[in-house]
Order: structure tokens, then C-alpha cells, then sequence
């Protein structure tokens, strides 16, 4: 490279003993140039076997090996054969939809428009709302009481991934906790449901407090902390209810918008259909109290989630 730079050099030379001033000033300007960009390149250095570097920024690719890829598609493949041995294994018509992610940006919930209180956004009190805002094609399955504590039940959702959050009367579970700590374990969300299920607007401030108050303590005490989400029963509440829930570190009080039976669906909207981001209720429940167990009772929730095209996400995920 030495050498084809000189060569230019003494070029340049004799065409300017031949050219007049502005044109030698020229030749001078790209002799430099030259030289510069001879420098730059590193082809002027001496004994320029030394390393071309990249220009300054610049930044090397780094693509995953194609053993990485293969890794996690066989991953997804295997996930979903596992899905579809499942959903066949519990006697399901289809493999339910995966949800999406939670979304990164938790939307605004807010009291239902005629579920207010006096003084609900004044005093802040904890909304009372039937379906999570959103336009995914998600619902979400809340379950209530703690009844029944049919471990297939367990098995069932713990194979199918799906997410449910449990509302918890203490009189019912107290036989019982263990079962609603597998559950816990499982990833599922339990909340309060009081501790006796009573008819909340009938009673006292007082005696509301007791029965909401006096259910966080108990869990925080056997699953390890109280939480943030209160269902009054039976959809029930006044003033001092959502006061009282607020006064015991509740922050929402969701309800309903569709129940499913073992054998029927019920639904709050006159258009008896479901929508994107509705709360589905259910109880735990067995042969005892309906003709089925909460096994059946799934497999119709999900065949008619699935059938339609939802997903079901977890509650929590969006509060």
C-alpha cells in the first residue's frame, strides 16, 4: 500500500510542474486527502498487517446460534402437547386459549356506572365493577366460598394452566386451610369473602368491619399476608361496607358479570353474551349441592370460553 501511495505522490508532482497555480493548489488539497485517507485505513502505517477497526459506533451482530432457536421452538412444542393432552385428558372438545402477557400499563378500574356509593370517589372507596376495561379477547374466573375441596379440581387446573382467583369465607375453609395453600402454591390468587357470609347491608358499621377486618387477619395469619381484593357476598354492599373494606386495606370489590353452573350459564347483561374483560363467577361446589362436580362445572365453563374464542387471564394480572 506504501508503494501505491508514492506512486500517486510523484504523479501529482509532475502534473504540477505543468499546472498553473489554482490547479497545483488543487493537486496539494488531494494530495493531502490521500495521505489522510492512507493514514486513516491504516494501509500507511508500517507493516500494516495491524487490524482494520470498525468505524467508531459501529457495533458487531450478535444473532442467537441457531441451537437457541430450535431450544425454544422445541420448548412451544412441547408446551402445547402437553396443553393438548391435558384438554383431552379432562374430556375437553378443544385446547383452551393461552391469555396474552399482562399488559405492562395496568388499566383504570373504576366503580361501575350505578354501583357508586355516596361519596365514592371523594372518599375514595373501593370500586364495585363487573368487567376489567380492556379489548382482548380475555375473561376472567373467580370462584367463591371454599366449600367443596375436591383435589381433582386442583389437579385439573394445575394441568390445564388455568388461572382462577378464590374468594374465601372463613367458616367454610377453617376445616381445610392446607387445601387452599396448594392452591396459593399453584400460582392462584385467594381474596376475602368474609368470615361467616352474611347479608353485609343488614348488619351494623361495626359488624362489618368485624366480618371484613376480621378476615384479612385470619389470612394473613394462613396464607401469609392480607390482601387488596374484597367480594361482599352475594354482590351485596351499601356505604358502610365499601367505608368499612377501605378501613382494612381493600382496594377494590369486584363482582360479576356471568355465573356458571354445573349445568347453565347466568348472565347480568339482557344480551346474554360474554364480553372482553368479564368477571365469571362460579362456587365451590360438588354433587352435594349440584349435579356435577366442580370438574364438570369446567369443563362447561371452559368449553363455552373456548368455543367463543376467550382467553382466561388472571384478575390480579390487571388490577
Amino acid at each position: 500500500m506504501r508503494v501505491v501511495v508514492q506512486n500517486d505522490i510523484n504523479r501529482a508532482r509532475g502534473d504540477r510542474a505543468h499546472a498553473n497555480p489554482r490547479r497545483r493548489a488543487g493537486a496539494r488539497g488531494a494530495l493531502a486527502a490521500l495521505a489522510l485517507a492512507a493514514l486513516v485505513s491504516g494501509c500507511g502505517q508500517p507493516g500494516s498487517g495491524a487490524a482494520v477497526h470498525p468505524a467508531q459506533g459501529a457495533q458487531p451482530l450478535h444473532a442467537p446460534p441457531a441451537r437457541a432457536l430450535d431450544s425454544y421452538a422445541s420448548k412451544l412444542r412441547a408446551a402445547y402437547a402437553a396443553r393438548v393432552a391435558a384438554a383431552k385428558r379432562w374430556g375437553l372438545a378443544k385446547v383452551p386459549l393461552t391469555a396474552p402477557p399482562a399488559p405492562a400499563r395496568k388499566p383504570e378500574i373504576t366503580a361501575r356506572k350505578g354501583f357508586e356509593v355516596d361519596d365514592q370517589e371523594e372518599l375514595n372507596l373501593p370500586p364495585v365493577f363487573t368487567t376489567i376495561p380492556t379489548t382482548k379477547k380475555i375473561v376472567f374466573l373467580t370462584i367463591d366460598d371454599g366449600e367443596n375441596k375436591d383435589p381433582a379440581f386442583l389437579r385439573m387446573m394445575s394441568d390445564l394452566k388455568i388461572p382462577y382467583t378464590a374468594f374465601l369465607s372463613n367458616y367454610l375453609v377453617k376445616d381445610d386451610y392446607g387445601y387452599f395453600r396448594k392452591m396459593q402454591a399453584q400460582g392462584h390468587t385467594i381474596n376475602n369473602h368474609t368470615l361467616t357470609h352474611p347479608y353485609l347491608p343488614g348488619l351494623s358499621y361495626a359488624e362489618q368491619r368485624h366480618e371484613i377486618c376480621g378476615m384479612q387477619d385470619i389470612m394473613k395469619k394462613q396464607f401469609g399476608k392480607a390482601p387488596t381484593v374484597f367480594r361482599p357476598p352475594y354482590g351485596n354492599y351499601n356505604h358502610d361496607t365499601l367505608v368499612a373494606a377501605k378501613s382494612c386495606g381493600i382496594k377494590y370489590a369486584p363482582i360479576w358479570d356471568e355465573e356458571v353452573f354445573v349445568d347453565h350459564w347466568e348472565y347480568r347483561e339482557d344480551d346474554r353474551s360474554l364480553h372482553p374483560g368479564d368477571i365469571v363467577l362460579t362456587h365451590f361446589r360438588g354433587r352435594e349441592d349440584w349435579k356435577g362436580t366442580m370438574v364438570d362445572d369446567m369443563r362447561r365453563f371452559l368449553g363455552k370460553v373456548t368455543a367463543e374464542g376467550y382467553a382466561v387471564a388472571r384478575l390480579e394480572d390487571y388490577l
